[in-house]
């Protein structure tokens, strides 16, 4: 049997579907049971192929999600204010209140930090995408296996109960030649 035989037979007893007619998941999971190879890991979640950018955007999104950096940024922001009011009786303050300069970099800090952290997250969600494609293809096949397990041990079971019942026919049969051979002796005597 040639291999795409094996592979289409495989397909239609474990999927009920000829291979030709499976999604490409399906067909990988069949491939890897034909050729009875580990899964392994995914590629795609273990090489790190980031350029120097998109680090710097999970870095961003690392650091500006942290408590750290919320503690952190409200300790300026209040050094800030109480600096400003502070300096105020003499004039030297240098962004007096109502803070407009603090304002200005305040927007221009969530204008950039918001789509740096959207990059981020878009990466982190393609990369939950492949990882959930790869829990599928190792569930998928793992199901596969069992249900081929399965189909084994009915087989070597059937096997077993054949074997019992030929056992259990002749059995019966030497029982029933005694019985006869008995049965001519209680005549023979009698």
């Amino acid at each position: 049997m040639n291999l795409d035989d094996r592979l289409d037979q495989l397909s239609r007893k474990l999927l009920s579907v000829p291979y030709c007619d499976l999604k490409d998941v399906q067909r990988s999971v069949i491939d890897l049971i034909a050729a009875e190879a580990p899964t392994g890991l995914n590629k795609a979640l273990v090489s790190d192929d980031r350029s120097f950018w998109d680090r710097l955007a999970d870095r961003v999104a690392a650091v500006g999600g942290s408590w750290t950096f919320i503690g952190s940024f409200s300790a300026v922001l209040l050094g800030w204010v109480a600096l400003n009011l502070f300096l105020k009786p003499w004039n030297l303050a240098f962004d007096p209140y109502p803070f407009i300069f603090l304002n200005l970099l305040l927007s221009t800090v969530a204008a950039l930090q918001a789509p740096v952290i959207m990059m981020s997250q878009n990466r982190q969600a393609a990369k939950d995408r492949a990882n959930a494609e790869h829990d599928y293809v190792v569930n998928l096949r793992a199901e596969l296996e069992i249900m081929h397990l399965h189909d084994k041990l009915d087989a070597l079971r059937d096997n077993d109960i054949a074997g019992l019942a030929r056992a259990n026919a002749e059995s019966l049969a030497r029982l029933e030649a005694q019985v006869e051979r008995l049965a001519v002796r209680l005549d023979a005597k009698g």
